[in-house]
């Protein structure tokens, strides 16, 4: 694939997925003006849109947890160009998280709704303050090299892209993870918790838990004793 290309196509794979993480900040807000979100989209029985969210929140864990793998990373890059693998990976969780958004079923009820205003700010503000973390970190690791941009403009330039390095800057001195801390934060931040709320929050929750277990695995065999 010419370089230029290359460029091109993982430009076009980070617009989808910041698209797509945006998107996610307003459904899991409950934003009215989108489409659908946490608490709007297709209608089934309680037991029915149960099964199918689980099923939506299992392919983006499964998804998203398999293409990070170095094992399925080194037959992937058989598949695609090398310099792509990252960009690609962000493309298909992208796509992984569209599918959830658009056929999600809300399921009925509610477990808490706060009325105090006060305490309603309170809770919106931890709400952006966990994206907004969860943003930051990114920052603070590489983030063009996170989603894949550092590897095609280092290509382009007849080069790679530098291997990762341990480091422990601003949130990685008080926290092992605090990109999933602020997501855990942005998930559970809400004054209304509705069954659908609880079972995103609860779905993704479990998916992190268990990605921190294999991520951890993972930085131990490329990282070592640091």
């Amino acid at each position: 694939m010419p370089r230029s290309s290359a460029m091109l196509v993982s430009a076009s794979c980070y617009a989808a997925f910041l698209a797509a993480f945006l998107y996610l900040i307003g459904f899991v807000g409950a934003f009215d003006p989108l489409p659908t979100h946490v608490d709007k989209g297709y209608y089934a029985p309680s037991s029915v849109a149960l099964v199918i969210d689980v099923v939506l929140i299992v392919l983006f864990g499964v998804q998203h947890s398999v293409m990070a793998r170095r094992s399925f990373k080194a037959r992937w890059v058989q598949v695609v160009p090398a310099p792509l693998e990252r960009s690609v990976y962000c493309l298909a969780s992208a796509l992984a998280l569209a599918v959830l958004f658009a056929a999600w079923h809300p399921v009925s009820g509610q477990l808490w709704s706060i009325g105090n205003a006060a305490w309603r700010t309170v809770i919106w503000a931890l709400f952006f303050i966990g994206w907004g973390s969860a943003f930051v970190s990114t920052l603070l690791m590489n983030h063009f090299q996170l989603f894949g941009l550092e590897q095609t403009r280092s290509h382009s330039r007849g080069g790679e892209a530098s291997m990762p390095i341990f480091r422990t800057p601003l949130f990685y001195r008080w926290a092992r993870h605090p990109l999933y801390s602020g997501f855990l934060l942005a998930f559970w931040a809400t004054p209304d918790m509705t069954y659908s709320h609880l079972l995103l929050a609860g779905g993704f929750t479990v998916y992190i838990f268990l990605a921190i277990a294999h991520e951890e695995r993972d930085l131990a065999a490329h990282f070592g004793e640091s």
